[in-house]
């Protein structure tokens, strides 16, 4: 059976720039969604953290904003994409994302929908209204009420909105019960305690992200022994958001360079890092610009927040949480890849 040594961080406080401790771990969604893919895929999946210690999610992680039930999630992206011509053109920040309603769309459409408006002129009508909120920064709800042809109260619409959050936050609680139900998130092997010849008998590595990685995963001899050991036999070496930060503890090659010096790859972005609670707060350093300062050649997506992933030769990277079911997917493939199973 294919084995994928999941590397999750077991950090549970980081070092703001100020000196002051704030709580990190690993995200949620992105610990949870991809060992589920893994697993279902039937793939045989090692939960592992530096020290051995159980991993920790991080608070912020478990925020309701970053659960979206997946048709309300789906439905925003496509109420986003009119937003402008260009997706280029389109820059949603994680305030506008998060604190504006917009992620009731689907909900208030619906409700229009029993009013007798047929669907494309529900969505015609929600995205309109969401465009206003974006560009002036405002509640959707407030701006559809100044539209009374639609037919819905603000009460209405705020109900809604209303309804999308309670989802969210009943399924960021299940998605850490799932979490606590699993085993090696209970009790994890130590990556310090396998030797060389362990790690070589992996077939993958996978990193979620979340803070915590920039904080046990970035400067560790272990995660280098790790990487060299898979490197050398070109298996997949893949990451998601912050998870990345397990590159740097990456050893340089025989020619003097990082060992993936000139590869392409992404991670969570600066213009990404300055929205979150710990960017405001001050960071003493950003994944994006030490990855560029190591060597990698940085690609990031044509906007924040939106999903990205970069495969360059047995590298696998996903930009944000909005990556994470496509970089699991990603690996998935190159492991089911006919040439690697014959091999």
């Amino acid at each position: 059976m294919t084995r994928i040594a999941y590397l999750v961080t077991s950090a549970r406080e980081m070092t703001l720039a100020d000196g002051t401790p704030h709580p990190t771990g690993y995200f949620a969604e992105e610990a949870l969604k991809p060992y589920q893919r893994f697993v279902a895929a039937g793939l045989d999946v090692t939960v592992i953290t530096p020290d051995g210690q159980p991993p920790y999610a991080d608070p912020y992680g478990r925020s309701w904003f970053f659960h979206y039930p997946e048709q309300d999630k789906d439905y925003l992206a496509s109420v986003v994409r009119t937003f402008a011509h260009d997706v280029d053109d389109i820059r949603v920040t994680l305030h506008q994302n998060t604190e504006l309603g917009l992620a009731g769309a689907r909900r208030v459409a619906a409700r229009l929908e029993s009013r007798g408006y047929s669907p494309a002129q529900a969505h015609q009508i929600v995205s309109a209204a969401a465009k206003r909120a974006w560009r002036q920064d405002r509640q959707l709800a407030d701006v559809m009420a100044e539209d009374e042809s639609h037919g819905l109260s603000r009460e209405e619409i705020q109900a809604e909105v209303d309804a999308q959050r309670a989802a969210s936050e009943r399924l960021a609680a299940e998605r850490l019960a799932a979490l606590q139900a699993i085993p090696g998130f209970q009790y994890p092997v130590a990556l310090s305690s396998l030797s060389d010849d362990e790690l070589a008998g992996f077939d993958a590595v996978f990193a979620p992200g979340g803070h915590g990685p920039m904080v046990d995963l970035s400067d560790n001899p272990d995660v280098g022994r790790l990487l060299v050991a898979l490197h050398r036999k070109s298996a997949p070496i893949a990451a998601l958001c912050h998870g990345p930060a397990l590159l740097l503890s990456a050893p340089e090659r025989a020619d003097g360079q990082w060992l993936f010096d000139g590869y392409r790859l992404t991670c969570f972005t600066d213009e990404e890092e300055v929205q979150t609670e710990a960017g405001l707060l001050g960071m003493c350093w950003f994944l994006d610009t030490a990855l560029k300062n190591a060597g990698a050649v940085f690609d990031d997506g044509p906007a924040a927040w939106i999903s990205h992933v970069v495969a360059d030769r047995n590298l696998i990277t996903g930009q944000n949480p909005g990556s994470t079911e496509a970089t699991a997917d990603a690996v998935i493939k190159v492991l089911r890849a006919p040439v690697r199973a014959a091999a």
